[in-house]
């Protein structure tokens, strides 16, 4: 049994005619009839009743009429689903992110994508900046969101937000009331990020300290943000860390002062690559560019 038998039976079951059956197929006449009868010797069953006058279904072509409907149905939905595969709205969308931007963007990237694309299997990986660059260049992931600067002629890089500075702190073990406090901090045990870890950041906290006087005595290193801050908020010491944590952090314990005298930011930018065209990622790139942060 082919599929063509099936389209064949449903014509003329449509039309009771065989003859507006084959206009319609754009077939003769005759070669329809013996595909009908090759159809029911197959089944096993007559699914018509036809004479000179008129064409009708039987009660066992009454019921195969229903289910040859139902199984085309299936069968739309089957081409429907491989052509969204094609499309590249289906396998596995890899996005990278820093430690240093707030999970409820993510989670809110992941729920909308979901909707648009629910036959994708959508990844998420916490790394540096250097290893996205890497990962995005050697194919490991689609999107990447990093702290700048970027150099890499196969990566499409553009600026999400502007990112300032902020000193954080536990409140029973410190108190730092404003901004012009902040040279006195020359003798505390700060918690920074590793140097190897992230470079550019690395430095740009050094410079930050020096703007207000001093160069800080780093004792305690961490490759994530959620472990710095969690650290600070055991009394081992305080931290800078990008003003949107602390925008986002609703922790009692801990406390923070933005720095707003020194001229220096990060870039937090969306990386992907050059030759990327999907709609999965123009997608996820529009939405991040939208998202209030």
């Amino acid at each position: 049994m082919e599929l063509r038998h099936l389209k064949y039976f449903l014509a003329v079951a449509e039309e009771l005619n065989f003859t507006k059956a084959s206009e319609k197929l754009f077939i003769s006449q005759p070669p329809l009839s013996r595909q009908i009868i090759e159809l029911e010797e197959e089944v096993g069953a007559r699914l018509f009743n036809r004479n000179n006058k008129k064409v009708e279904l039987t009660e066992a072509g009454k019921y195969f009429e229903k289910e040859v409907r139902e199984l085309f149905q299936n069968l739309e939905h089957i081409t429907l689903k491989t052509k969204k595969i094609a499309e590249n709205t289906s396998g596995d969308f890899r996005i990278a992110y820093i430690s240093s931007i707030y999970s409820t963007v993510i989670s809110e990237l992941i729920k909308h994508l979901k909707e648009q694309f629910p036959y994708v299997n959508f990844k998420l990986f916490e790394i540096s900046t250097t290893k996205q660059i890497s990962a995005l260049e050697q194919g490991k992931i689609e999107l990447g969101i990093i702290r700048s600067p970027i150099k890499s002629p196969k990566i499409k890089s553009q600026l999400w937000f502007q990112d300032g500075f902020s000193v954080v702190y536990n409140k029973s073990s410190i108190q730092i009331n404003s901004e012009e406090e902040i040279p006195n901090l020359k003798d505390e045990t700060f918690v920074f990020f590793n140097k190897d870890y992230a470079p550019h950041y690395h430095e740009v906290l050094l410079e930050l300290c020096a703007f207000y006087g001093f160069t800080p005595k780093v004792v305690h290193e961490s490759n994530n943000i959620n472990s710095i801050v969690q650290l600070v908020k055991n009394g081992l010491g305080i931290s800078i860390v990008p003003s949107n944590i602390a925008r986002n952090n609703q922790d009692p314990e801990i406390d923070f002062v933005e720095l707003k005298k020194v001229n220096l930011y990060t870039d937090v930018s969306l990386i992907t690559s050059r030759e990327d065209e999907s709609e999965i990622t123009k997608s996820a790139v529009a939405f991040l560019l939208n998202f209030k942060k």
